[in-house]
């Protein structure tokens, strides 16, 4: 075969291969936001951000450098809701101890999430964290 034919080759199966590995490369994150959490109480929120449903990745809330007071920090329930007209809409509540924790990949709209408990309970503790990642 002619040294013409083999680049021919050797440029599709790279062609390819590009196309192979664009297809299979993971999806990114619409948007995301970051943060720290400073001595708050159970019925505090996060800001709010907009979820414009572009792809496919799930919401997550992800916690680093937790702490609490009067005593250590074991978890904080997390509820994410979708600001509305009305009665916000509750997208389920999840307990984080400390990590990472997803809602699913959630339709348009403006989102925020609120602090429901502290180390189980609705009062009587404040909740600190050193990061805050949120992706939607």
């Amino acid at each position: 075969m002619s040294s013409a034919g083999n680049r021919v080759i050797r440029g599709s199966i790279l062609g390819a291969a590009i196309l192979t590995l664009a297809a299979t490369a993971p999806a990114h994150a619409e948007g995301s936001w970051s943060s720290y959490i400073s001595d708050w109480g159970t019925g505090n929120e996060s800001r709010r951000w907009t979820d414009g449903n572009t792809d496919s990745v799930s919401t997550s809330v992800g916690l680093g450098g937790c702490s609490a007071s009067p005593t250590s920090f074991r978890s904080v329930t997390l509820t994410v809701y979708k600001d509305v007209l009305g009665p916000d809409d509750n997208k389920g509540n999840k307990d984080n101890t400390c990590s990472t924790n997803s809602w699913g990949d959630l339709a348009s709209g403006e989102y925020y999430f609120h602090v429901q408990l502290i180390n189980q309970n609705a009062t009587g503790f404040k909740f600190s964290a050193n990061s805050v990642l949120v992706k939607y």
